[in-house]
């Protein structure tokens, strides 16, 4: 398949989803993940009409944005990857969206950059929502705080991210994030990927991160 062409079955397989669940697919954010891939691999994608993208990493994106945003304009750039705190005022700087926000050093490290950048990004609040060691995320029990921790420093909190553990059945994750974001008053939920996306967005999904069924295995 050409890169129109999958995109064009991803929008169909997401408009799919939500007409089953009662929703608007313009409800939902598709999020372009193009980590690893370079401009050349990008560039069909923007022509056929994608403009929100997301990256991994903060200097991975440095290197091969700024240029393709100069020639294609209106672009928004997510970071769904983990990011240290000392990187956030080029996070910041750089990007309209960040998805990984999981703990107060960051969102001291956030809010410190916004003063000195004038720039405030969306921010998800990540979720362990699987408690897994490996992986990056707030804990259940620690997300009230979190949340409070954020909204204190002014940080413009859009709502909750998660990755459901790899080998188990996603959408019971799904649900629980949905739950949690209801119970604190958060309209954004930021999951589902290639494999499951559909399922998140049955349950209340805005933004879907989305990587190898638009740019095929890395």
């Amino acid at each position: 398949m050409t890169a129109d062409e999958r995109l064009a079955d991803v929008r169909t397989r997401i408009a799919g989803a939500a007409g089953s669940a009662a929703r608007d697919p313009a409800s939902v954010t598709l999020v372009a993940v193009s980590k690893t891939f370079d401009a050349a691999a990008i560039a069909p994608l923007i022509a056929a009409g994608q403009r929100v993208f997301g990256e991994n990493r903060v200097q991975e994106a440095a290197a091969k944005w700024p240029a393709l945003r100069d020639m294609h304009p209106g672009i928004e750039l997510h970071l769904v990857g983990q990011l240290q705190s000392n990187k956030a005022e080029a996070a910041v700087r750089l990007f309209d969206t960040i998805h990984s926000v999981d703990r107060a050093s960051l969102v001291s490290a956030l809010a410190a950059a916004s003063a000195r950048t004038g720039r405030r990004p969306r921010c998800f609040l990540q979720v362990n929502i699987g408690d897994e060691a490996q992986k990056g995320g707030c804990g259940l029990d620690a997300l009230p705080g979190l949340i409070a921790e954020a909204r204190t420093a002014s940080l413009d909190v859009a709502g909750l991210m998660c990755v459901p553990p790899a080998d188990q059945e996603p959408s019971p994750y799904f649900a629980l994030l949905a739950k949690l974001a209801r119970r604190h008053d958060l309209a954004g939920l930021s999951m589902g990927m290639s494999a499951d996306f559909e399922a998140a967005i049955a349950l209340g999904a805005t933004h879907v991160r989305v990587g190898s069924a638009l740019f095929g295995n890395r």
